[in-house]
């Protein structure tokens, strides 16, 4: 089994360098994961030992296209174990990262995972995402939640209708699916972006694999 840090070498194989601290985060991951994972199964047994592909770099697709600077306000809605958000929150330290789940046991996990990691930029809450304030945020991401309709009905109205500064995108959703999405985004009414992340990662696991942005 690789050690965790030859298993970060697949995050700088895609993404530059980091500062030591976020170094010592993205290493720390598989500890926090492997002891909290013991104790409430957030992952699947045969996904822990592939965290790094699985669900670190695929939360960090978000981060191939979309920039979250100083200041920025994001919800990640159904946060499970913390993902895309916990990535995130490492990778853009200077954006505040709102973590929602209505399973309380999740929301426990994430708490630990964010205290172990000493992540200062992110916020939990144990409540269903309709229940935050609206207009209080600058993106929704989300991974693999609900159908991309349900996602929208419940991200719209949390999101401020704006371009942020030092983004090169309008305020909106993004969200990581997979499989074919057509009949999904046809029952939706949108027309969303979407970007094939075979395109972008080399590892077979990615295949079918894709970002869907929705803009406020």
């Amino acid at each position: 089994m690789e050690t965790p840090l030859q298993q970060v070498e697949i995050i700088q194989r895609y993404f530059g360098e980091f500062t030591p601290q976020q170094l010592r985060q993205w290493t720390q991951l598989d500890a926090v994961y492997r002891e909290w994972n013991e104790r409430i199964n957030v992952i699947s047994r045969r996904d822990i030992d592939s965290l790094y592909e699985r669900h670190v770099l695929h939360s960090l697709a978000i981060a191939t296209g979309f920039v979250f600077p100083a200041g920025a306000q994001i919800v990640d809605i159904g946060t499970g174990g913390g993902f895309p958000g916990i990535p995130l929150a490492i990778f853009f330290p200077e954006a505040t990262f709102h973590l929602v789940d209505s399973i309380g046991k999740k929301i426990k996990v994430v708490e630990e995972a964010v205290k172990a990691l000493g992540l200062t930029n992110v916020r939990t809450y144990h409540a269903r995402a309709e229940s935050l304030p609206k207009g209080a945020f600058d993106f929704a991401v989300s991974r693999a939640v609900a159908p991309l309709l349900d996602l929208w009905t419940w991200g719209r109205p949390l999101l401020r209708n704006q371009h942020l500064p030092g983004s090169p995108h309008k305020n909106g959703l993004v969200c990581l699916k997979g499989g074919d999405l057509t009949d999904e985004i046809a029952r939706s009414g949108l027309r969303p972006h979407v970007w094939e992340l075979s395109t972008l990662f080399t590892e077979p696991w990615f295949a079918e694999k894709y970002m869907v942005y929705v803009p406020r």
